[in-house]
């Protein structure tokens, strides 16, 4: 991977779950659990109905959340603090991510679908806590998710990141198409690489990728 295909980014944009802890963690699973869960109680419906939309309105609308709002008018906030009310205890510090994350020139975000308190809690149980310039969330995205294209446009003219000296690091490839059509550099974050015209890098290793800039 050249480093120079980097040389022009000066904002560095990462997601959070799977991105900057590894999917090993299962953090999603409990996650998933309690949106089911909500979900069940809040439309009176069995667990399987319950599960079945949850995958329904993520892949349609690219979160769950987005999906009980669009059809159901769900008040988010209550949602939003009972799903990510969750045990941190499976995540570890990891010295390598953030030597490599505080090596990188220029500013460095956290972007989720999540709550910005949410993603405090992760970062400080992995030991990146004070490397972030800014963290945001769903909230600063005025509820819009990624993949949404309104959901990117809120948060980078928010915090005035210019795309084309920016890079996005991402797990879910559906979060990459935006940033790539808005000219940033993608980079997946998985287990496995994905062959798509909106994905230019890839890596099973985010502290090694990041080492290999060079800069």
């Amino acid at each position: 991977m050249p480093a120079n295909a980097f040389s022009a980014v000066e904002t560095w944009v990462f997601d959070l779950d799977n991105t900057l802890y590894p999917p090993a963690a299962r953090l999603f699973d409990q996650i998933e659990a309690r949106m089911t869960d909500y979900v069940m109680r809040t439309l009176g419906v069995a667990m399987d109905e319950a599960d079945r939309l949850r995958a329904h309105y993520w892949q349609l609308y690219g979160t769950t959340l987005a999906g009980l709002m669009h059809e159901h008018d769900l008040d988010p906030a209550p949602y939003l603090h009972e799903v990510h009310a969750i045990d941190f205890s499976g995540l570890t510090p990891d010295p390598a991510l953030a030597a490599a994350i505080a090596a990188l020139p220029g500013r460095r975000l956290v972007y989720t679908n999540a709550t910005a308190a949410y993603a405090g809690r992760v970062l400080a149980a992995r030991g990146l806590e004070g490397l972030f310039d800014a963290v945001y969330g769903v909230e600063e995205a005025e509820f819009h998710p990624k993949p949404e294209r309104a959901a990117f446009e809120t948060v980078f003219a928010r915090d005035g990141i210019v795309p084309a000296r920016a890079a996005m690091f991402e797990d879910d490839p559906r979060n990459l198409v935006v940033p790539h059509a808005l000219g940033m550099r993608t980079v997946l974050v998985a287990p496995e690489p994905l062959e798509a015209p909106h994905i230019e890098h890839h890596t099973a290793d985010l502290a090694a990728f990041l080492c290999t800039l060079g800069r």
